[in-house]
């Protein structure tokens, strides 16, 4: 019986997974979205015959040995899903024409490193030691963090305490740091860019070992497909789902979190709030600032939120059968950098959607580029229609005119052009400063928690990126699952997750 209500703002991951389990745990669940589609970033776009896939590029959990699986499993997402696994998971090809080839086997790849750089030796053992030792560890996610006790803390301690003593060194040293002790120079190089260069190793770690395992496959179909299924999950369910209607004021009585107003003045009130929208909307606009501390305050004006892309994409009319499978990038290294989008670009990050013919028309393929962006340009440029487009065709052309290059008669091929830019972000998911994924995480921010509620503020909670820093789908629905856990503690409840009963 559906005794209690919730109003969730955003119809994300977040939300979606919020709403999911609230209603397997006996509330009514209603979500108000911004856009008319699912999914908040984890979404995809179409382009005339073209499918623009725009976020997930491999799904951890995709295997059904790993607690992650039945998280999604759970949200109904990946039931008759088809997931692709390939042999490499990404390459690295410096200015002089040398490749560094992250295979997903570990065993090749430490074959590769050993080939290409025999006087690491030692180094590339602690670093394919450390994969090897993470294909044992399935991180825990059954419960949430603020509900754990002292039997659950004890349980996870013991018998994980090799495994966490493990986390806790190579969260400490960033990709780049650890790349600096390789002598050759590729590897000194390349390593970094395996990942974000500023996240903690244990990401790469973790990352590998899954793709070893065959436990994070790319969903056929890509990401909208995927949002979509949870929206479907969330509908079975009973829940409610309004579109195109934005959340402008957390509604607040007797420090009470009581309901939201929209855009378009109506109010609507529940016994619980969750916001899963952006972090920064939801505390200084939603509530005016109005229930922060220092903590919250610092936290807003001290942490980096990660930085925006510009997001291209083409519809080539070319198979691309002479280039590897890779569910990550191919990252070129430039020789001279270019200025794309008032930054200056090392590097281009190339995804080759070759594996995935739903994408695009048969003999044709769907190739992303993703730069990092600066904000501000990006935000300013936007005032003035006619120059904002005068700068994405700029940047289009640059990109062409360099991958023509590298694919002789790619520019005679290119059937749909796409860019996306940082306000393309910010108009869809409102996300601040167009950050994708939340905060940049690193060696010193990663173990820094920040919290669900607000001080002053009751029967209010918030969920997403925002408050579980490290980015990505997984971490997105994890937090809808625990904010609805600590409701449930609230409420004195035995939280079910749809498969027990």
């Amino acid at each position: 019986m559906h005794d209690k209500s919730m109003i969730i703002i955003g119809g994300g991951i977040a939300g979606l997974s919020a709403g999911c389990y609230g209603l397997m745990n006996g509330f009514r669940a209603r979500i108000f979205e911004m856009h008319n589609l699912p999914g908040g970033l984890c979404t995809s776009w179409k382009r005339q015959n073209y499918t623009v896939n725009g976020c997930i590029h491999w799904l951890a959990g995709s295997a059904p040995q790993t607690k992650l699986y039945h998280l999604w499993e759970e949200l109904g997402a990946i039931q008759e899903r088809n997931f692709i696994y390939t042999e490499e998971y990404s390459r690295i090809e410096s200015a002089d024409g040398k490749t560094f080839i992250v295979y997903s086997n570990i065993d090749r790849l430490e074959q590769h490193m050993k080939e290409i750089a025999p006087e690491d030796n030692k180094v590339i053992d602690e670093f394919i030691n450390a994969v090897r030792r993470c294909t044992r560890f399935d991180p825990p996610i059954e419960k949430a963090p603020e509900v754990y006790g002292l039997l659950d803390v004890l349980n996870l301690i013991i018998p994980q305490f090799p495994l966490l003593r493990m986390l806790w060194k190579w969260n400490r040293i960033s990709l780049t740091q650890f790349s600096m002790r390789f002598k050759n120079p590729l590897l000194r190089e390349a390593f970094p860019l395996i990942s974000v260069p500023e996240n903690p190793m244990f990401f790469v770690l973790m990352t590998l070992a899954w793709m070893h395992n065959k436990a994070a496959g790319y969903p056929v179909g890509g990401s909208l497909e995927f949002s979509r299924a949870i929206e479907k999950r969330y509908i079975t369910l009973g829940g409610e789902i309004n579109y195109k209607a934005k959340a402008m004021k957390i509604l607040v009585e007797r420090g009470y979190a009581v309901g939201v107003k929209l855009e378009d003045g109506t109010e609507h009130y529940a016994d619980y709030i969750i916001s899963a929208a952006d972090g920064h909307a939801t505390i200084f606009e939603m509530l005016e600032g109005k229930y922060v501390d220092d903590t919250i305050k610092g936290c807003y004006d001290n942490r980096i939120p990660a930085p925006p892309w510009v997001y291209m994409t083409l519809g080539v009319d070319r198979r691309f059968d002479d280039m590897p499978r890779c569910i990550g990038d191919t990252v070129i290294l430039l020789k001279d950098p270019i200025m794309i989008g008032g930054k200056e670009q090392q590097y281009i990050s190339l995804h080759i959607y070759n594996f995935d013919p739903t994408l695009a028309p048969a003999g044709k393929t769907i190739l992303r580029v993703a730069f990092n962006a600066d904000w501000i340009y990006w935000k300013k440029l936007r005032e003035n229609d006619e120059q904002y487009t005068a700068e994405k065709e700029k940047v289009a052309n640059i990109v062409v005119s360099f991958l023509d290059k590298r694919f002789p008669g790619l520019a005679a091929q290119v059937e749909m052009c796409d860019v996306a830019t940082p306000t393309t972000f910010e108009h869809y998911t409102g996300n601040w400063d167009g950050s994708p994924v939340g905060w940049q995480v690193s060696s010193k921010t990663w173990s820094k928690l920040i919290k669900k509620t607000l001080p002053g503020l009751k029967n209010f909670y918030m969920a997403g990126q925002w408050v579980e820093p490290g980015g990505g789908v997984p971490i997105a629905a994890m937090s809808g699952r625990n904010v609805v856990q600590i409701i449930c503690k609230e409420e004195k409840r035995r939280f079910r997750n749809g498969r027990q009963d």
